[in-house]
């Protein structure tokens, strides 16, 4: 299999769009830092690795995350993804209020910053420009949105059963809009399993959305105690077979 630079970064975005699973989730209750791995697995082989960190903290949030290519993936394609998100609690939701993503894919670097004004993205820098094309998704009609990391944060750290499995979020990441949703939560060892669809709506190439626009996953909790659960796996269906990510 051929997973050389020009594709890497397609495999790895198919196989993480099924992380973003549950949006902004209903905030903890109490201050808290985590500390997220998981490793990207892609037909068998270790393809990343993705590491996120996130703190609450007296009715603030932030975050970062990296997503690396690693293994045997790493000596035919060093690519990178590095991202950050803040924003605020509001009635036990995440509110963005700012994200910024810088993306290197060993042949060319990509930059975009949003802010948001009353819950609307705002654009401040999408470098390199990409000229207007028929289609294209306008900011100021993506109200109540969510970045994708803020969506991250909010669905890898570990949650209270009762908010496994129920969420149906729409995403902007600054050019693209998606819908993620959750469904048909089932008994899984000691844990829940779910099944989800990730859909391509707006802002995507018409060769993207040719190639594929739904791609279905199952994420699989595990209990850690007090009631809570953890995200341990998601196994997901990419335009290149089947993948999963698993917690180190």
């Amino acid at each position: 299999m051929n997973l050389g630079k020009p594709i890497f970064g397609r495999i790895v975005a198919a196989a993480l769009a099924a992380v973003l699973v549950l949006g902004p989730a209903a905030a903890p209750a109490a201050d808290q830092t985590d500390l997220i791995v998981f490793d990207v697995v892609l037909k068998g082989l270790r393809a990343g690795r993705l590491t996120l960190t996130g703190v609450v903290e007296g009715g603030n949030y932030r975050a970062s995350g990296t997503l690396q290519s690693a293994g045997i993936v790493r000596l035919v394609a060093k690519v990178r993804y590095d991202a950050e998100a803040s924003g605020r609690l509001r009635n036990g939701r995440y509110v963005p209020a700012r994200y910024s993503e810088v993306a290197d894919t060993g042949r060319r670097v990509s930059e975009s910053v949003m802010e948001y004004r009353g819950g609307v993205p705002q654009v401040k820098t999408y470098n390199p420009p990409r000229p207007p094309q028929t289609g294209d998704v306008k900011p100021d009609t993506q109200g109540g949105t969510v970045d994708p990391l803020t969506a991250l944060y909010a669905t890898l750290r570990d949650v209270p059963a009762a908010e496994a499995c129920t969420l149906d979020v729409h995403l902007f990441d600054g050019m693209r809009r998606s819908q993620i949703a959750l469904s048909k939560p089932v008994p899984e060892a000691d844990g829940v399993a779910c099944t989800g669809e990730y859909r391509r709506l707006a802002g995507f190439s018409d060769k993207e959305m040719a190639e594929k626009v739904s791609f279905a996953f199952r994420l699989i909790y595990a209990p850690v105690g007090d009631g809570m659960l953890r995200v341990n796996l998601i196994e997901t269906d990419t335009i290149f077979g089947p993948g999963y990510l698993r917690r180190r």
